[in-house]
């Protein structure tokens, strides 16, 4: 029998059939649960616990249980109905593995009925809310929207949990042991050398964050860097940076829509670092037709991209995702990036998947985030932090299980045939 530790509520024995029920099992094997009255269940006491999952009272199982989605769950978490003390990833591949068992129907309506049952305890939803976009998706107008909603937080906060560079995409490790600054480092100069930059090349770079590659690409390649973003508090802080640099010749930023980009200049190389994301599959065809107009005959393009696995059902966190961190962003096969690119006339010479590269970034970054809690809620507030500790605990649970997987792609517009690419990849190693 399954131990309950000095339970003083008699509800707590109601909620803890649902529970053994919930994830099939008598007593847990690593995970415990701390009940609002101070009970616990757990494992054994010699047996490690990975995390503590804490129900702030009677109502808290329902409301993360019913209705059987994952959005309950997340709103659960995010409003502090529950808490979750210890590995996030943990607790996250328990809800996969319920998810993922195969129940006869009675059971699952057995199941269903008595969470609805369970009390109905209404607290109010304080900080974050969802997104409430309007206009027509990837309008120019709602694709702001949606932007700001995820990136316009507080660069205070973002700063909080990435390098110094403030680099918001997957990072290049030599080893695990690498530090986060020393391998955003090494990805901004592996994009280079991909790019093959040269003093004097014109290079844009769509989705440019707070100007990291812009400003490592012409400080140590020399190049003219032009970077959009839609996040006016990113393109503030990019220009203030380049400005302590003293780059203001060779770096600027557009808070601009790069549909908007006037065709008649053109670049040398494009840079897309972490922006597709943001298109879904409907919007790749026109994003490859504008690079392709943008770019010079014999130049080259990187996109750097999280892409869905194949074979892979779409992430079980889409719905939260939608409403609550990256609202209309979509996450697409890599075929079908590299079918668009084809399409709009590019060639491809360069496929790479860093997948494991991501996951240890998305490790320092949760690690930073859970370290920085005080300092995170003092800029934002409860349900921010917990809303960014959910997204990184959940993206980090998809790369290490292979839901996602992280690609650089190389594509050029070939000049008359000619791709103006070396025989090999020998200078990207040196």
């Amino acid at each position: 029998m399954a131990s309950v530790l000095s339970p003083r509520d008699p509800a707590v024995a109601d909620q803890l059939a649902v529970l053994q029920e919930l994830f099939g099992c008598r007593q847990p094997p690593d995970f415990a649960v701390r009940f609002w009255d101070g009970s616990t269940w757990g494992p054994e006491p010699a047996r490690p616990v990975n995390f503590t999952l804490v129900l702030r009272d009677a109502g808290s199982l329902r409301d993360m249980f019913w209705p059987p989605n994952d959005l309950s769950v997340g709103e659960a978490y995010i409003y502090d109905r529950c808490d979750v003390e210890g590995d996030m990833v943990a607790f996250l591949a328990l809800l996969r593995g319920r998810g993922e068992r195969r129940r006869a129907l009675g059971e699952r309506l057995r199941l269903g009925w008595r969470l609805w049952r369970l009390p109905a305890v209404a607290r109010p939803r304080v900080g974050r809310q969802a997104a409430r976009l309007t206009g027509r998706p990837h309008s120019l107008e709602r694709d702001r929207q949606a932007i700001s909603f995820h990136y316009d937080v507080s660069n205070d906060f973002f700063a909080l949990w990435l390098d110094p560079r403030l680099v918001y995409s997957g990072a290049y490790f030599t080893s695990p042991e690498d530090g986060l600054a020393q391998a955003q480092e090494q990805k901004l100069a592996y994009l280079c050398r991909k790019l093959r930059l040269r003093a004097g090349e014109r290079l844009l770079d769509v989705g440019c964050g707070w100007g990291g590659l812009l400003i490592f690409a012409a400080q140590n390649y020399g190049v003219e860097a032009t970077g959009v973003t839609l996040s006016a508090p990113q393109a503030q802080l990019a220009r203030q940076r380049i400005g302590q640099l003293g780059l203001e010749g060779r770096c600027r930023v557009e808070c601009a829509d790069y549909r908007l980009l006037d065709q008649s200049r053109q670049y040398d190389k494009i840079a897309s670092i972490g922006f597709t994301e943001h298109l879904g599959e409907s919007m790749l065809p026109t994003f490859c037709r504008k690079a392709h107009t943008l770019l010079r005959p014999g130049g080259a393009l990187l996109v750097q991209t999280i892409a869905l696995t194949g074979h892979s059902r779409m992430a079980r966190w889409r719905k939260f995702n939608q409403r609550y961190v990256l609202p209309d962003g979509e996450l697409v096969p890599v075929s079908i990036h590299l079918r668009e690119a084809e399409t709009a006339g590019f060639e491809v010479r360069d496929v790479e998947s860093l997948r494991e590269h991501y996951t240890l970034t998305l490790k320092a970054w949760l690690s930073n985030l859970e370290g920085n809690y005080e300092k995170a809620v003092r800029l934002t507030d409860e349900a921010t932090w917990r809303t960014f500790r959910l997204y990184l605990a959940g993206a980090r649970y998809g790369f290490t299980t292979g839901v996602y997987n992280l690609y650089q792609a190389l594509l050029v517009k070939p000049d008359r045939g000619a791709s103006g690419l070396p025989l090999t990849r020998a200078d990207w190693y040196r």
